[in-house]
């Protein structure tokens, strides 16, 4: 058998993900130990750089600890778990100030930060770098890593499966995580990557949907792995939707930051030119949480046949929209849109996976050796709805919690094993990558329009009987042909699909972001929908 992983690549600690979460353990673990961080395509690719709005934390004198914990709380409509929420929130201030000290350059106001409002939220509590936080963020992280003589940062790896005891074919073992098996983009091949300890922070699932703000990448691949590793996840069916993404027939996918409603923006119905939230949430109008609007702006295009409504921020004045939404504004313009003088054109579209593996508050999944962070993860922080800006916020803290719960056990960790190189006997055939393209486009529609923003029992089953009949063919697909970079996206897109699918039709309820019209209550009890391998 031909190899070209012939021998494992090993370090201290491997980290899959190149954003927020990921850099944020591998600086912490960097101090100390050999860190590789690998990455799908770029090392901006992920979703941090894609964050317009900002981060939630407490600092202004009128605000508290508790009523941030009660705004989450609100948002996830209960299902939060509370350890979670108030560990996130007191450490929220810390992680603003280290993100100062690696020179995030934050808006300001005087000599103090500047904090905007979003929605959910009862104060101003919003840190921003102008309407590109995630950006600037990404940047400074990026900085502080490719400084670091002990991080190793390995672009263009599409990372495979886990390195376990369960797959029989590698190694025989206890079902410990020893690293990942991942495919070189450029050379073709596929390496072994071993570790006493590995990270996920590979982002969400959110490209499973034919519309979304999520980046390329965000193919639910650390969820996936983790799953046929043996990792339960939980709360799959709570897919956040932005209420507010550019409706363009050229552009794909171009966020309108939350903050456009924080700083005064309206939805309109272009038909009728009034705005419709005080007919869904009269005492919250533009500002009631995410789910309630987008659900809100999908009723809204339903019952008078639209293709949008219309966010408007043109009565403010044009100086104060330039200064606060300058990348929004630019955008916007080249596409002959004037933000200061006309509405913007908007429609839901998915934007966050608020399920995922399953966490403690050390970032540890049910698998020995396996730690995960940021929006891969359910680890009780969001609910049943994310609160806006509180997700690079979840990275940070989860980020250097694992980091934290691996080098205070470092002496605990045993060394890794020999694995098993990848079979890199199958054969490529390029006329069939076709199939790739049709399933993935088949999984993007069906997902979109059975399993969207309001959904019905028969509307999920037929979604589910269509993965059935596509787990049949990606599978005999992936085993007898090479992997390719679409190929693991693919399956990861499908496992994905099925845990929110499966998730959905355990949940018998009407709660946040699962909203089905054969069950539109809301049980008394809010209790996590988990799905064990």
């Amino acid at each position: 058998m031909e190899s070209h992983a012939d021998h494992a690549r090993t370090f201290d600690v491997v980290i899959i993900g190149s954003g927020a979460a990921g850099l944020t353990a591998a600086l912490a673990l960097g101090e100390t130990l050999k860190v590789a961080v690998l990455a799908k395509g770029g090392l901006t690719g992920g979703s941090t750089a894609w964050a317009q709005g900002g981060i939630a934390a407490v600092l202004d004198e009128g605000d508290t600890f508790e009523e941030h914990i009660r705004d989450t709380v609100i948002a996830g409509a209960g299902l939060n778990r509370r350890e979670t929420v108030e560990l996130v929130v007191e450490r929220a201030p810390h992680a603003i100030r280290r993100l100062v000290d690696l020179g995030v350059p934050f808006n300001t106001e005087g000599n103090a930060l500047h904090l905007t409002r979003e929605g959910g939220h009862s104060h101003r509590r919003i840190v921003h770098v102008n309407d590109a936080t995630g950006h600037a963020v990404q940047q400074a992280l990026l900085r502080a890593a490719e400084a670091n003589p002990n991080i190793t940062l390995l672009p263009g790896r599409s990372c495979i499966d886990l390195i376990t005891g369960r797959h029989e074919q590698r190694y025989s073992g206890s079902g410990r995580v020893w690293g990942v098996y991942a495919l070189n983009e450029e050379t073709g091949h596929v390496e072994a990557f071993t570790a006493r300890a590995t990270v996920l922070a590979t982002g969400g699932a959110g490209r499973v949907y034919q519309f979304s703000t999520a980046p390329r990448g965000a193919t639910g691949d650390g969820i996936s792995m983790a799953w046929r590793a043996g990792a339960r996840v939980s709360n799959m069916e709570m897919m956040q939707f932005h209420p507010t993404c550019l409706y363009n027939l050229e552009v794909k996918n171009f966020l309108i930051t939350e903050a456009v409603r924080g700083e005064g923006g309206r939805l309109v119905n272009p038909r009728t030119g009034k705005r419709f939230m005080a007919f869904y949430d009269p005492d919250r109008m533009e500002l009631a949480p995410r789910d309630v609007v987008a659900r809100a702006i999908d009723s809204e295009i339903k019952r008078f046949g639209l293709d949008y409504v219309h966010l408007d921020i043109s009565h403010q004045p044009e100086a104060f929209v330039k200064e606060h939404f300058p990348n929004i504004y630019e955008k916007l313009l080249t596409l002959g849109i004037d933000m200061t003088r006309e509405p913007i054109p908007v429609v839901p579209a998915q934007h966050y996976t608020c399920g995922g593996v399953v966490i403690d508050l050390d970032g540890r999944t049910d698998l020995p050796g396996l730690y995960a962070a940021g929006e891969c993860t359910e680890s009780g922080l969001h609910g049943a709805n994310r609160l806006a800006s509180n997700s690079l916020l979840e990275c940070f803290v989860f980020g250097e919690a694992a980091a934290a719960h691996i080098l205070s056990h470092w002496t605990a960790f045993d060394a890794p094993p020999s694995v098993m190189p990848w079979d890199e006997s199958r054969v490529s055939e390029p006329d069939e990558e076709v199939v790739i393209k049709q399933n993935w486009t088949e999984i993007r529609r069906f997902m979109w329009n059975y399993v969207g923003i309001v959904r019905t029992t028969k509307r999920l089953e037929r979604a589910m009987h269509r993965i059935q009949l596509l787990n049949t063919e990606v599978e005999e697909y992936y085993r007898h042909f090479r992997v390719s970079t679409d190929l693991i996206e693919l399956r990861n897109l499908l496992q994905s699909a099925d845990l929110i699918v499966r998730s959905a039709l355990k949940r018998h309820e009407s709660r946040g972001l699962h909203y089905t019209l054969n069950f539109p209550q809301t049980d008394d009890e809010p209790v996590d929908t988990i799905l064990v391998p």
